[in-house]
Order: structure tokens, then sequence, then C-alpha cells
């Protein structure tokens, strides 16, 4: 595995909260972490299949074009009962001619899941795969996933996305429900994380 040397990374992301999120996690490290609007780079085209695959195109892009090794995520949620779906379209399901809309993309889910006419508990888990890539090419891949159930109707304001119908496996609140902070401990993002430790220690 290739050790991560610079005390520069670029996170290949115009998200802010995502952004926000990852560079707490290198909050006690000597590097400093900057987004792809620091470097007024445009997002690339997904046109992977795989959340490897579209996590790859973003960070060779950015580690390509600003010559500075570049960590990408890709993420999403899989529902069993819907044979993965929505998976590496996760935020797709979210879009509408005025932008996305969560609440649309999660009645979605549970519409689709009505129409299976299985029963709960409807299985689902949320994946992630970092890619961190250098500018020569080289790249490694940690993946990271939590399991639980949908839930319906949804509960809780926090986080964004699905997260208020999703409840992970050992607890009795959905992501919505949880504090911030607690949900970033356990997510599917920070068991990749843990994973990408590896390359800096």
């Amino acid at each position: 595995m290739r050790k991560f040397t610079g005390s520069e990374l670029l996170v290949a992301t115009h998200n802010k909260g995502k952004l926000e999120e990852i560079a707490a996690l290198f909050s006690d490290r000597q590097v400093s972490v900057k987004g792809a609007a620091d470097f007024g780079l445009p997002e690339p085209a997904e046109t992977e299949t795989t959340f490897v695959g579209n996590a790859r195109i973003k960070a060779h892009t950015a580690a390509k074009a600003t010559g500075l090794p570049a960590l990408s995520d890709d993420s999403g949620l899989m529902v069993d009962d819907l044979g993965g779906e929505p998976g590496v379209y996760t935020a797709d399901w979210a879009e509408t001619p005025n932008g996305r809309d969560f609440a649309i993309a999660m009645r979605k889910v549970y519409d689709r899941l009505v129409e299976t006419g299985r029963p709960q508990p409807w299985r689902a888990g949320f994946v992630c795969t970092f890619v961190l890539a250098w500018p020569d090419g080289h790249d490694e891949v940690f993946e990271g996933k939590v399991d639980g159930e949908i839930v319906w109707p949804g509960l809780g304001e926090n986080g964004h996305g699905y997260d208020p119908i999703f409840k992970p496996e050992g607890y009795d609140v959905t992501f919505g429900e949880m504090d911030r902070w607690e949900k970033n401990r356990i997510s599917h993002r920070a068991r990749a994380f843990a994973k990408l430790q590896a390359c800096f220690t």
C-alpha cells in the first residue's frame, strides 16, 4: 500500500457538507484539506455503474488537474428488496427540475418497496468507497458499509439525504434522529475512513 507523505490533500468534491465532514476526520493530522472549488475544478461526469468506478473518475481527474494527491468518495443507499437500488443513482433519485428533493426520493424508495409486496423489515445499507489517487495514476481503494433497515415514515431532521428513513443496525433511532457527530462516528464514511488511515501512518 502506498503511503501519503504530503502535507496537502485535495478532496474531490463540491459538496460543502461532505468536505467539512471529511476535513473533520483529518483534524488531528498535519494535513491541509482543500476542496475542488478551491481550485476551480469542474465536476466530471460520473459515467460508471459502481461506487468505486465513479470515485476513481473524480479522484484521478482532480489529481491530474492539480498535481496533488486527491481523495474522492462515492456513496449511496442500497436497498436489498429493490435489488440494490438506488445504489450509484442515490442522488439521481432526488433530482427534480428545481434541484434535488430528498423528500421525493425517500417517498420513491417507500413506494417501490410497497409495490414489491415484501414485508418489513426492509433491509438496506449505506455504502461508501474512498479512492485516494496520485497524479501518476496510482490509487488505493477503501470501502465501508453500515447495515440497517428502511423505516416509514421518516424520523428526525438531522443529517441529509435519506437519513430520516434509515435506521442503523443496533440502534433504535434513524440517522435523521442521531446527533450529527454520533452518526459520523458510526457511518459508512467513518468505516471507510478507518481503513484509509493505513495510508497516513
